[in-house]
């Protein structure tokens, strides 16, 4: 194997595929990247079992020259090293060839590595995953559903179901939500299927963090593909594989109050700010928390009391309040949490009760729900 290419597309490349990569392996090739060089261009592979990544460069782009092959050929390179190697090269141009004896030689200006490599035939296989494309999101509204869900999935395998955003398309319409039990969060969009096709999955947390971190922030299509138990995404030059979660995902509608006895209708960042000064007091404890109560004259005030080190009172002004008075406890993590996803100028906060869940909206995007529970204190 022998090639020259443009560094800043061989280090994008390398950058992709890494997030794969896992030191941690039972498996010693997996520690690498495999590179296999062809007429069409040069394909990069990263994997850990759990999620593969595959990157591929093109000879030309746009009848741009991206890549000069030589002479076609594969092998597998040290991840770690290959990826600060490349990172590092002095030049726009990279030059990599394979001796014999699997000895790999990178030369970028006066520069030049060598370093061992091992047989690509060996590396495992990616998942096999039909060509029939199951449905397709725009880059940036898959970046959104996962931002705006991913931080509520549980982070203890006692549940490893709850590890996962569980995805769920009916009628024309892809819900995707995530819980650790003490909140949830819900992002709605339409896709275009069939409505009487349904699928049902449940995407690692982890995977879908990787694979935001990836995708271009444009309206490029990405094709989903979902097979038994690995769900892929596809874009022009990047194919995310991810395994899917096993077991059934809770049945979280019924979690979703009908009826409330009090809206409350909120400056967002106003109000996240005014959470925000209150955990200044509130980290020591273990659960974070800040309370909020009514008082008269639209105002609602946040407060937080931590007996060793102080208290924080705030009075801050509200748009309206309808319903009975509140006084209520809950994490400050989780609302600042679901006030960064909601976004929006105008947030509406409806309660059920001062142990019941409550429920978070924006004015300016309907399909966004997040659930917080409150917390018991004395």
């Amino acid at each position: 194997m022998q090639f020259t290419i443009r560094r800043n597309q061989l280090a994008d490349s390398v950058n992709h595929v890494m997030r794969a990569v896992s030191s941690r392996t039972t498996i010693p090739i997996l520690t690498g990247i495999k590179i296999i060089a062809s007429e069409e261009g040069i394909t990069f592979t990263g994997s850990d079992s759990d999620i593969s990544i595959e990157s591929k460069i093109p000879v030309e782009e746009n009848g741009d020259k991206i890549i000069d092959i030589i002479r076609p050929g594969g092998i597998v390179l040290n991840a770690r090293f290959f990826g600060d190697i490349v990172r590092k090269l002095p030049m726009e141009t990279v030059e990599m060839k394979v001796e014999d004896s699997r000895q790999v030689i990178i030369r970028s200006g006066k520069a030049e590595f060598n370093l061992n490599g091992l047989d690509h035939t060996e590396y495992p296989l990616l998942p096999q995953v039909s060509d029939e494309t199951v449905f397709s999101l725009p880059g940036n509204l898959l970046k959104t559903l996962i931002r705006q869900t991913v931080f509520a999935v549980s982070i203890s395998e006692i549940r490893p179901i709850l590890t996962g955003v569980n995805w769920e398309i009916k009628n024309g319409t892809l819900s995707c939500i995530a819980t650790d039990s003490h909140r949830l969060a819900m992002k709605t969009a339409p896709v275009d299927m069939p409505e009487n096709e349904n699928y049902q999955t449940v995407i690692p947390g982890k995977s879908l963090v990787e694979l935001s971190k990836i995708l271009d922030d444009n309206d490029h299509p990405v094709e989903i593909f979902i097979t038994d138990n690995q769900i892929l995404f596809k874009t022009k030059n990047i194919h995310f594989y991810s395994r899917r979660l096993e077991g059934r995902y809770p049945d979280t509608s019924r979690l979703i109050p009908t009826e409330y006895k009090t809206n409350l209708v909120v400056d967002g960042k106003l109000f996240n700010d005014a959470i925000d000064r209150a955990s200044l007091l509130a980290r020591e404890e273990r659960n974070n928390v800040v309370k909020l109560a009514s008082r008269d004259g639209n105002m609602i005030e946040i407060s937080s009391i931590t007996p060793e080190i102080g208290h924080v009172y705030e009075q801050i002004p509200i748009q309206s309040l309808e319903g009975e008075d509140l006084n209520i406890s809950f994490s400050a993590k989780y609302m600042m949490d679901a006030l960064r996803a909601v976004e929006g100028n105008e947030i509406t906060v409806s309660f059920t009760g001062a142990m019941r869940p409550f429920i978070i909206k924006s004015a300016e995007d309907p399909n966004i729900l997040q659930l917080i529970l409150p917390i018991r204190t004395a």
